[in-house]
């Protein structure tokens, strides 16, 4: 695990301070950043989640698909959970909390932009940290491909479904358009873009060498982009954030909630399926944690960049990886409960 995977909440953290001191300090700055639109689509801010998301697809290797009737429980676990769990819990811890005990501490409005990013992030299961997690835990690395290559194929055609289904049912307006283009935009491209060009390097008879040669190249333009993301996010939210500091607290709790309630229920599934450790680890953590990249795009596509749905999925990436770590941690201490 590198120093920016091992250190990623502190960097967020560093971000965001810089987004909001930038914002209270130069504010014209990102007036201009958000008049840069196409079609609901902040030129700016899409050029920096290809940047992000363009180096994940380049590691989605479709030929692994073949292996998919090997050790198929595991395989299964992490799509009952990813398509037919985890959104569907997301939208109800946010209307738990957002409709009901946080209701009397944000506006009807704002409480409607955080449900719709956590769902969100519900609706968007991970794809390029969930390597960082296989390889914590002593994962099949192998498998842990077919997993997320399988997720991305059906991402492409169900995360609109299920997002704008869960969207209408807590009344907030669905614009169809704006999300199918963002999937179109965030997923289908970047995915084919990368398939492209892990065809074109295999030609070079250096096949993962030369996969591995261009990933260590774009890593240090990734992390810009994720960086410079949160930056411009919470320079647009920076004078929301210092009149209303307690909402980010309000948010990260029912995130965290989601993210041990899910990872407990996949976990204790995997135990009664006796699969093996290195199946189920990557099995249960690509289940529990987030494409927070793709929520936080379609989030400024559908609902603006000043919106709390924006700030709701930003908030996912501070909160993400420390609990994931810790996950790691229960993950690697009950080794002896799965069989070798």
């Amino acid at each position: 695990m590198g120093i920016f995977e091992r250190y990623l909440s502190v960097w967020v953290a560093i971000a965001i301070a810089t987004g909001v001191a930038v914002g209270v300090i130069y504010p014209p700055l990102f007036e201009f950043v958000a008049t840069l639109e196409v079609a609901h689509v902040n030129v700016v801010v899409a050029l920096f989640i290809w940047v992000m998301i363009y180096p994940m697809m380049v590691q989605v290797d479709f030929s692994t698909i073949k292996e998919v009737g090997r050790n198929p429980q595991g395989l299964i676990l992490t799509l009952v959970i990813n398509w037919l769990i985890k959104p569907f819990s997301m939208a109800a811890l946010g209307w738990l909390f957002f409709e009901g005990i946080f209701a009397d501490w944000v506006s009807p409005e704002t409480a409607q932009e955080y449900i719709a990013g956590m769902i969100l992030l519900g609706v968007a299961p991970c794809t390029a940290m969930v390597f960082v997690w296989s390889q914590l835990t002593k994962g099949d690395a192998n498998y842990t491909l077919v997993q997320v290559s399988v997720n991305d194929i059906i991402m492409i055609f169900a995360f609109a479904p299920i997002a704008g289904l869960l969207l209408g049912v807590t009344d907030i307006h669905v614009p169809w358009n704006t999300l199918f283009i963002s999937v179109v935009l965030y997923v289908l491209l970047p995915l084919v873009a990368g398939a492209l060009t892990r065809k074109t390097l295999n030609r070079s008879g250096r096949n993962e060498a030369a996969v591995a040669d261009l990933l260590a190249r774009l890593k240090p333009f990734s992390i810009m982009g994720l960086l410079a993301t949160v930056v411009l996010l919470f320079g647009f939210q920076a004078k929301t954030i210092l009149a209303q500091p307690l909402n980010i607290v309000l948010i990260a709790i029912p995130l965290i909630l989601q993210t041990y309630g899910i990872f407990i229920l996949a976990y204790f599934i995997a135990v009664k399926l006796k699969l093996k450790h290195n199946i189920a680890a990557p099995a249960c953590l690509i289940g529990t944690s987030n494409f927070f990249e793709l929520a936080v795009a379609v989030a400024i596509s559908l609902f603006g960049l000043h919106s709390g749905a924006a700030l709701a999925t930003v908030v996912g990436v501070l909160v993400e990886v420390p609990v994931m770590l810790s996950l790691v941690a229960i993950v690697n201490k009950t080794r002896h409960w799965f069989s070798n």
